[in-house]
């Protein structure tokens, strides 16, 4: 069963292998700031994260929004540094070019670049040298008539490693108090510098679309789904908002937030871990095809972009198809790229996508996401981009020409530590709000409504204070944490559930018995990753032993099959087989249990077709790679492999004629 982790994109790593917040307006939208009606000749109003901005930064989110429903801009990452139809890196050449006679209207970039594992930075190159050749790209593109986009393939900060290296639970590490608070800091500085360096002949600042912890409802990248809480996501792209916003003032940047298909159209995944609106500009979506351009497939983008327009709309922000691609597998549809186009235009909200940007011309030519001339799909490309509906960079007109003011932002107050269903261990903590916009006359905190404390600004920019714990407290209880702060006469509030004392950890091997969430459905949510439609909570009444069993409740309306998945991170060489108690619900349809490891996808299917809850035993030999992983195929699921398991995943996938909703239960999911 096809896995969204894998067949997505190939990166070059040279030598290295919520709570939503107070409602923004849009263009216009009435407001006691924002006036139902402007003068033809008065700047136009925009409402943007930061208000401060340049004003080329704020025409170009007011063009963008104008774009909508006019055509679609096409993107391309690292059109101007990889290609299979240049050698020389010199700022004129692209694969988009070569293919349709015209640059992309968007270049991307990554900050791998900063680490060298990009081109054109080097590993061997000084950091200052990798900071220069970032801005000389955004300044490059822009020459080429270009829109910037940037996104943020960071290193993990624990291990050192890259990106999908998903150990040592990043996020809580890289907040506010966390150990590698100052290493994410210093990273932050780096883009700072790489974004006010990209500057026009005339000074002037280059405006860039900024798109950190991209996909993150998935769980292959550190700050993804299983490996960090929603509020623990929400707290680190706030912070990364402000320190670039207001600690290093940078001014020159439009923020997008981009979580992976799939939604089945339903808005409150896609928002869960949404940092509210005065921290977004650009609502993005991912979504890659391994389906040949199915109409199930299409049938479901289309769906979850007109969600993601049906948002902006609401919150006036900027929708855009942040990601996309065809996968470059045998049977591949030959029309593809008109194919998609033509779905997205029959639809009256998605039809509104500002842009669509595709992935890098890395690696082998079957991965061409800009097919070039001798391509299978070069042909359909080059009618994609005759459609007088897509927009490279030759049609762009007045992107940078409006007049605008900014209206400026309301205060805000969030609390940053400790975030919501954190569990905290020792009897010290400490409390820190930030208060933006605003300076507040008091701050304060209390736990579970008693007595408010107060809390001080200090050398950080936080409110902040320490929380002393009862030693008697730390026993799997949890509080209500409550913070209150007066800003200009008005009371602002926030709050988050703090889970006190450690849980007694599993025995080697286990994966979860469902008994350490002290009984909360939020908290067991939080601890997995979840795949196209499914809802898991506690069952008292359906289970192996304890207090609780998983009800894993799928839903196939949207797509063929589901999944929740665990990080796992151990060594599992002493065991033979993987346990599980398990009750069906009597369908045909069918349970795959994964096990990553080392890159490789190795699988074992379950049938759903008994209702009596019993033990299962899945013998290590008789795991498979994935048929879709054709790059290990051939492999087995050994010693070596078992060494270092990385992820457990449970997909649920329909059978022919089977119910696409039901509910099956597990327990005690192990290896032995």
């Amino acid at each position: 069963m096809p896995n969204p982790a894998v067949n997505r994109r190939s990166f070059v790593l040279i030598g290295a292998t919520a709570a939503v917040a107070a409602a923004g307006s849009g263009i216009p939208m009435a407001s006691a700031a924002t006036p139902t009606t402007t003068p033809a000749d008065a700047p136009m109003p925009v409402r943007i994260v930061d208000d401060k901005a340049t004003s080329a930064t704020r025409a170009l989110f007011a063009y963008l929004m104008r774009q909508q429903g006019k055509g679609i801009l096409f993107g391309h990452q690292h059109a101007l540094s990889y290609g299979f139809t240049f050698t020389t890196q010199d700022g004129k050449a692209s694969d988009t070019k070569a293919a349709v006679g015209d640059h992309p209207a968007l270049f991307g970039w990554d900050t791998l670049i900063l680490d060298g594992d990009e081109r054109p930075g080097r590993r061997d190159a000084a950091e200052a040298e990798n900071i220069a050749a970032l801005s000389r790209c955004i300044r490059q593109a822009d020459a080429c008539g270009g829109i910037n986009t940037l996104s943020a393939h960071m290193p993990n900060f624990v291990t050192g490693k890259n990106f999908y290296d998903t150990s040592g639970r990043v996020v809580s590490q890289i907040l506010p108090g966390g150990t590698k608070h100052a290493q994410f800091n210093a990273f932050l500085d780096r883009i700072a510098k790489a974004v006010k360096g990209a500057r026009r002949p005339d000074g002037t600042l280059i405006p860039v679309i900024f798109r950190p912890f991209h996909e993150n409802n998935g769980g292959w990248f550190w700050w993804g789904a299983g490996h960090t809480t929603s509020a623990e996501y929400i707290e680190i792209f706030r912070y990364t908002v402000e320190y670039l916003r207001d600690t290093k003032g940078v001014r020159n940047l439009l923020y997008s937030y981009s979580p992976n298909s799939s939604f089945g159209g339903d808005p409150t995944g896609y928002l869960k871990t949404y940092p509210g609106d005065g921290y977004v500009d650009v609502l993005g979506y991912d979504a890659y095809d391994n389906s040949a351009g199915s109409d199930a497939w299409l049938q479901g983008l289309v769906k979850d972009l007109a969600m993601v327009a049906r948002l902006a709309e609401e919150k006036g922000k900027v929708p855009a198809y942040t990601e996309f691609g065809e996968s470059g597998e045998e049977g591949r549809n030959p029309q593809w790229f008109t194919k998609l186009l033509g779905a997205i235009k029959a639809d009256p909200l998605a039809r509104r996508m500002t842009y669509m940007q595709t992935w890098a011309n890395f690696g082998g030519s079957t991965r061409s996401y800009v097919p070039t001339p001798g391509h299978a799909l070069h042909a359909d490309f080059v009618r994609y981009a005759q459609d007088p509906y897509t927009v490279f960079a030759g049609d762009l007109r007045g992107v940078y020409a409006a007049r605008t003011t900014a209206v400026r932002n309301a205060p805000f107050m969030h609390l940053v530590t400790p975030t919501d269903r954190q569990r905290l261990n020792s009897p010290e903590s400490t409390v820190r709000v930030r208060v933006t916009h605003a300076t507040a006359s008091r701050v304060t905190y209390s736990v579970n409504g008693g007595r408010a404390r107060r809390l001080r600004l200090d050398a950080d920019g936080f409110y902040s204070g320490d929380w002393p714990i009862d030693p008697a407290w730390l026993d799997n209880r949890s509080v209500s944490l409550s913070v209150d702060a007066l800003v200009n006469g008005k009371t602002l509030t926030d709050s988050a559930l703090v889970l006190l004392g450690e849980v007694a950890p599993l025995p080697t091997g286990w994966i979860d018995d469902f008994e350490g969430y002290a009984g909360d459905d939020a908290t067991l949510s939080e601890a997995y990753s979840h795949i196209n439609a499914n809802t898991t909570t506690l069952s008292a009444d359906h289970k192996a032993s304890g207090s609780y069993g998983l009800a894993y409740s799928y839903d196939f309306s949207n797509a063929g099959y589901t999944g929740i998945g665990k990080s796992v991170d151990a060594d599992w060489s002493a065991f033979s087989s993987l346990v599980l108690w398990l009750q069906g619900d009597g369908s045909a349809n069918g349970a795959t249990l994964q096990i990553v490891s080392e890159g490789a996808y190795f699988e074992y299917g379950i049938p759903l077709s008994d209702t009596v809850g019993r033990e299962i035993r899945a013998p290590f030999s008789e795991f498979k790679p994935a048929p879709w992983d054709t790059a290990h195929a051939g492999e087995v699921l050994d010693a070596a492999h078992l060494a270092k398991v990385a992820t457990f995943n449970i997909y649920l996938g329909q059978g022919s004629g089977a119910p696409a909703k039901g509910v099956v239960y597990l327990d005690n999911i192990r290896a032995e």
